[in-house]
């Protein structure tokens, strides 16, 4: 039962991995491409980890991994935002259909704030 449960997860898994690597070759800018990358890709390599996880019988690829799902849950959110930051501040365009800009929000934030502390 559990070999069919973690080749469950393994098979899902790999779908999601799919889905994220098309989402990267379809999106039409770096913005969504990247959140393709971390939403479908994370979710998918955390699935097929715990798949091997669960479906081994071996304590140390199971801990292996279940390590390696830590690390993946911690690393890839924070090196998008990190990614997604710096192409912002490079001056990399949104796709001219986005709807929100929260970066822009986020400076416009910033910058009324300073104007603010500055005048009092």
């Amino acid at each position: 039962m559990t070999e069919i449960t973690g080749y469950t997860l393994i098979t899902i898994g790999v779908l999601f991995d799919v889905f994220g690597c098309i989402g990267l070759v379809r999106f039409p800018d770096v913005y969504n491409r990247l959140q393709a990358a971390t939403k479908c890709v994370t979710l998918g390599t955390c699935l097929l980890l715990a798949g091997v996880a669960i479906a081994c019988s071996s304590g140390s690829i199971s801990g292996k991994a279940l390590i390696c799902i830590v690390f993946i849950v911690v690393t890839s959110p924070t090196a998008a935002h990190a990614i997604a930051k710096g192409a912002y501040s490079f001056g990399v365009r949104l796709w001219e259909e986005s709807v929100v800009d929260m970066y822009a929000e986020d400076i416009d934030n910033q910058s009324q704030e300073d104007s603010s502390t500055k005048g009092a």
